[in-house]
């Protein structure tokens, strides 16, 4: 039989939307439960999760998508173990549905102030990642929202596994099975239908390409919570200390390839380039990481590929870096801000009057300080996890953790007050 799509969709939406109003009145306790269950049912199931998983693999490798596309979807122990840690980091966190906050007593005699509530209905489309449906699910229902998960045709064994586990958590939390729905067909029609939802679904974060998210973007009836991709840069400053230099540099681009928290960028300032580029080029010949550099750099270390202006604008996610020789740290800030796609920079300074400057100027979601790009993450950052990092400038901005899946409303409180 013919699934009819809209049909289908229309009623995970509904279901979706019910169980909503039943999840954002969840105690505590009973979210608690799921993230716990669902962390100990993850361990128990850890070998059948990763042969799941393989099967996976093992059609991606036939389709002959590339190594960044094989690491993303690859699931192993390490990776489970992970996202056990992140359920139940997300456990331990405060529920903050309820909260009231910014409490004002007005002349007229009412109190004013504001109570922080879920969001309502996601819907989360992801490519690749199978990791997410455990991230996302947990995220979405500590924060008291119901989730709709559309994950890639090419990680469906994995997440229709991790479904079932998520599932049967939530039956034992006592909470409505329909809280997290995973769609499981792979007509690209679902996509379509569950963008243009709004009247069940309330937000809209896609993870993936680039032409993913234009697409979504542009179709969608409904808010998105996005970032189109991640050219992260690190500026090694003058004032730079080489050997924090080479070691974060090192880890930013090589420690794995295919993340969007990757480095992609390096800016160096000339004063310190002749001493610093030849050791970093030794680093990145060692794991045959291409340089492509402006005139400047090629001056330096001569033995690499000059730079395009395409180059700047590059989210590679491969074994590449783009490179530029800058006078002062002016010169670097406009270029980072020129190229960028907003999602995350670093300095290597130990100047502080330069690093607060860095700080202040740098228009991108996360901005460091003599640090890793790749500490860009909701785990790392205490968020438990993360649903997806935005670029954009509205409530949520960097890694999306359970503030982000929030909203505030305003309340009032009275004795009978009437406005004269």
């Amino acid at each position: 039989m013919v699934m009819n799509i809209k049909t289908y969709m229309q009623d995970i939406g509904l279901k979706a939307k019910k169980t909503s109003y039943d999840l954002a009145k969840a105690s505590s306790a009973k979210k608690n439960q799921f993230l716990s269950d669902l962390a100990n049912r993850l361990s128990k199931n850890e070998s059948e999760i990763i042969k799941k998983n393989q099967q996976d693999l093992e059609d991606a490798k036939k389709r002959g998508l590339d190594a960044a596309f094989i690491d993303r979807l690859t699931l192993s122990k390490k990776t489970i173990e992970s996202m056990v840690t992140g359920l139940l980091q997300i456990a331990s966190l405060n529920d903050l549905i309820g909260e009231i906050s910014n409490i004002k007593q007005m002349s007229s005699g009412i109190q004013v102030g504001q109570m922080r509530v879920p969001l309502g209905v996601i819907g989360m489309i992801y490519e690749s990642r199978p990791n997410v449906t455990i991230d996302a699910a947990g995220l979405a229902i500590k924060s008291g929202n119901s989730i709709i998960l559309r994950g890639g045709s090419e990680s469906l064994a994995s997440n229709s596994f991790l479904a079932r586990l998520i599932e049967e958590s939530l039956i034992v939390a006592g909470l409505p099975k329909e809280c997290v729905q995973v769609i499981n067909t792979k007509d690209r029609e679902a996509v379509t239908e569950l963008i243009q939802m709004n009247n069940f679904v309330d937000v809209i974060i896609p993870r993936g390409g680039k032409s993913l998210i234009k697409m979504i973007t542009e179709k969608a009836r409904i808010p998105v919570i996005k970032h189109l991709d991640g050219n992260c840069h690190i500026y090694v400053d003058a004032y730079a200390d080489i050997e924090n230099a080479l070691s974060i540099v090192d880890n930013s681009k090589t420690q794995r390839l295919g993340t969007c928290n990757t480095l992609e960028s390096l800016v160096v300032s000339r004063s310190i380039a002749s001493n610093f580029l030849p050791k970093i080029k030794e680093i990145f010949d060692a794991k045959n990481i291409e340089i492509r550099g402006c005139a400047n750099t090629i001056k330096v270390i001569p033995d690499i590929t000059k730079a395009s202006e395409s180059d700047y604008y590059e989210e590679y996610l491969a074994p590449t870096i783009s490179c530029i020789i800058v006078e002062t740290i002016n010169e670097a800030i406009a270029h980072i801000n020129k190229y960028s796609s907003g999602h995350t920079e670093s300095i290597i300074s130990n100047n502080h009057g330069n690093a607060m400057q860095f700080l202040r100027e740098i228009d991108s979601s996360s901005v460091m300080i003599n640090a890793s790009t790749r500490f860009a993450d909701g785990f790392e950052y205490g968020l438990g996890a993360e649903i997806g990092i935005s670029t954009d400038k509205f409530h949520a901005r960097g890694p999306v953790g359970l503030e982000g899946l929030t909203s505030m409303k305003y309340i009032v409180l009275g004795t009978g007050q009437i406005r004269g």
